[in-house]
């Protein structure tokens, strides 16, 4: 069971990390649509319109090393439940 909590942590924090680089490591704050400027083809006038666009942040990034953290923590708490089993159980 610690062994995968600690594979599971892992995975979600490179999951995270890996997701977030693939769709543009944005460096601020996750975004639903991105800017994008667009010049009329007659006036010459540009304008800015928005696209509908997943930019995971560094607030996704934050979530994803927490829940790996806590999950990791979880682990090392049921190994540490378990030596205290034994260490009891070697005692009586």
């Amino acid at each position: 069971m610690n062994r995968a909590l600690n594979i599971l942590a892992a995975l979600v924090v490179l999951g995270s990390v890996a997701v977030w680089l693939a769709l543009g490591a944005n460096r601020g704050w996750t975004k639903t649509s991105a800017q994008i400027k667009a010049v009329d083809e007659i006036t010459g006038i540009e304008a800015i319109t928005y696209e509908d666009r997943f930019q995971p942040g560094l607030d996704f990034v934050g979530a994803g090393l927490a829940v790996g953290g806590a999950l990791a923590g979880m682990g090392f708490l049921i190994l540490a439940t378990k030596n205290k089993r034994n260490k009891a159980s070697q005692a009586a």
